[in-house]
């Protein structure tokens, strides 16, 4: 039996799930800023409820952003932590495709919202099983997004609640549909791991880093004035 420990802080939710063969127990709610409080307590009480150590599971993932830059930097090192303490692999997932496999649709445009007017953005299309990536993981603005090719596409994520007038703008009667409260969680990341680690695709711990996109976390007063 293959097991999964993951975890996501990467929105005002946290999260934590363990996969088992297929069988995935999570627990999440939405903390704020006080993810670093609460994670390990939910991580030890979904461990404890499912009477299993960290030497018990065979690798652990997280949601490794884009995403809050505090959130993220969270996820990152508690993941760290806890797979060179076991001697284990990491695997870190981009938050969009967790959204995108959250949504439970096909063909997904998912969007986080960035702040400062922008938004994380990526599209998937899930063939034979298999999630395919139509548009890379990017940073933009409402009214710059990528296009994507083809009807039936699905929008999910907060960038959609916060820019969903723009979005229905720029993909018009391409998107069928859209759910602006779907957040990563680490039920999807966990599933998403699972299936890369299947393929030998865990990462050395200390290898195991953050997707940020942006390099900036906060503009200067004459910054902000201009957009």
């Amino acid at each position: 039996m293959m097991r999964i420990l993951a975890l996501d802080t990467s929105s005002e939710y946290c999260s934590v799930a363990l996969w088992q063969d297929g069988e995935v127990t999570q627990r999440g709610e939405p903390v704020g800023q006080k993810h670093s409080e609460l994670l390990m307590a939910m991580l030890d009480a979904l461990l404890r409820d499912s009477r299993l150590a960290i030497k018990d599971v065979d690798g652990i993932a997280f949601g490794k952003g884009p995403g809050s830059f505090t959130g993220v930097r969270i996820a990152c090192g508690v993941a760290q932590g806890l797979a060179l303490g076991a001697a284990l692999p990491a695997i870190g997932i981009c938050t969009l495709q967790a959204v995108a496999e959250a949504s439970g649709m096909s063909r997904v445009i998912a969007a986080l919202d960035a702040r400062m007017s922008e938004l994380y953005l990526a599209a998937y299309e899930r063939r034979d099983g298999v999630w395919l990536t139509a548009v890379e993981p990017c940073l933009c603005k409402p009214v710059e997004v990528p296009a994507v090719g083809g009807d039936g596409w699905f929008g999910a994520g907060s960038g959609f609640a916060a820019h969903g007038p723009a979005l229905r703008g720029s993909y018009g009667a391409q998107l069928q549909g859209m759910d602006g409260s779907i957040v990563p969680q680490a039920g999807a990341v966990a599933t998403l791991a699972a299936a890369q680690l299947a393929l030998g695709a865990g990462t050395d711990a200390a290898l195991a880093l953050p997707l940020y996109l942006r390099d900036k976390v906060a503009l200067k007063t004459a910054e902000r004035e201009t957009r």
